[in-house]
């Protein structure tokens, strides 16, 4: 009895922590989450509560969402094969919608073939749990995105971590590492938070000379790096240098879904082995080609990639002008730095008053100290709406007292 107590104390505990950590904030008119879009609006524009709002927010960098192109695949599908699928994708689940989407993407990002999954996180889940168990090690860049953490854990493999983009540390984890061991390293080409790009070149050689295979997750470079948007190994001039690249179909492809491209035995291997695969749905008809069709967009379009840089490098000169600590982004992905959470919330309420839809991430998403708002911009976007947001930024910035 008094075992079963403390466990109800322990719970209850939990649940009173985040209720009232919620209500504290609802209470000072600082909770910016959840919020219901009502209407999107000409593509950088959102209707909430009410009032239309800028979007800088949203990852999606080529501003994609709404084309006619995407619009008019996603309800063919429909009309050709109904709202969902009869079951998962080893079964009943696989449509010839899912085989040419597979096909457009390994096309896209040069390798043998692709898996699709349900999701971006559950993508990660299953592609290091599958490539790695007990015995074997996964290395990890310190800011690599949650869901690869709790793949790494899922896995069961020895989870090691090197400090961020710091190759030497890298180096010397992969020289610790027992050499009998199968060694997995896993990065973020873009981090989600910081915005930067990681050194891919050196990561490569390293991996290379110490016999790890690489996996590389590309959720955010995805029409984002790279001339023609393809991704990290065309920004950096190479090519086929990663074994697994993993990508996401809901942000820069305005869709949903996780991807894995790379030899075809490997993703045979993923087809019969990944439990994510094997126990979950196949995506809907009309997510799968508009996904499909996203990626012949990007390569039509090539003009919204070059946009996409020149929008991002005006806003981020713009925010060094003012004063605001962006910290190393050299992508659409921008924080900008508040130190405290209140802080944090406080600017954006300031700008979401001003009518700019941006989102504060605060504790224990980033460290104690180094909340920020964490902008992005599109290709959509005017230059009259970046020199808006910055107008509004540093009203916000004088008023909270960043600047």
């Amino acid at each position: 009895m008094e075992d079963t107590l403390t466990v109800d104390d322990k719970f209850s505990a939990l649940i009173r922590h985040w209720t009232q950590r919620v209500e504290a904030l609802k209470d000072d008119d600082l909770y910016f989450y959840n919020q219901p879009i009502e209407e999107l609006c000409g593509g950088v524009k959102v209707r909430t509560h009410g009032r239309e709002m800028l979007m800088f927010a949203s990852y999606s960098y080529l501003g994609l969402i709404g084309h006619p192109k995407i619009n008019a695949a996603a309800q063919a599908a429909i009309e050709t094969y109904g709202t969902g699928t009869h079951g998962v994708r080893m079964l009943a689940g696989t449509l010839a919608l899912h085989s040419e989407l597979e096909a457009t993407i390994a096309r896209f990002k040069g390798t043998d073939d692709a898996v699709t999954f349900s999701s971006g996180y559950v993508t990660n889940l299953t592609a290091i749990a599958t490539m790695v168990g007990r015995h074997d090690i996964v290395i990890c860049d310190k800011l690599n995105h949650a869901s690869i953490v709790d793949g790494c854990i899922l896995s069961g493999a020895d989870m090691v971590r090197f400090r961020h983009n710091d190759m030497d540390d890298l180096e010397r984890c992969l020289k610790k590492a027992d050499p009998r061991a199968a060694k997995l390293v896993v990065v973020d080409a873009v981090f989600s938070m910081d915005g930067d790009v990681i050194d891919l070149p050196t990561t490569v050689e390293l991996c290379q000379t110490y016999g790890a295979y690489l996996m590389v997750d590309e959720a955010h470079s995805i029409g984002v790096l790279g001339e023609r948007g393809r991704g990290i190994e065309e920004h950096f001039g190479l090519t086929g240098v990663i074994d697994l690249k993993m990508g996401t179909l809901s942000k820069t492809i305005p869709s949903v879904g996780g991807y894995l491209a790379g030899r075809a035995d490997l993703i045979q291997m993923f087809r019969h082995a990944s439990r994510a695969f094997i126990f979950s749905a196949a995506l809907p008809p009309a997510q799968a080609a508009a996904a499909k069709v996203a990626f012949e967009v990007i390569m039509e379009e090539p003009e919204r990639v070059l946009q996409l840089r020149r929008n991002a490098a005006r806003f981020i000169s713009g925010l060094k002008g003012l004063g605001f600590d962006t910290m190393r982004t050299e992508t659409a992905i921008v924080p900008v730095m508040c130190g405290t959470d209140e802080r944090a919330f406080t600017m954006t309420r300031h700008c979401q008053r001003d009518d700019i839809f941006v989102l504060p991430v605060v504790s224990p998403a980033v460290p104690e100290g180094q909340a920020r708002l964490r902008a992005t911009v599109t290709a959509a976007h005017t230059l009259a709406d970046i020199d808006k947001a910055l107008e509004v930024f540093e009203r916000a910035g004088k008023r909270t007292g960043l600047l």
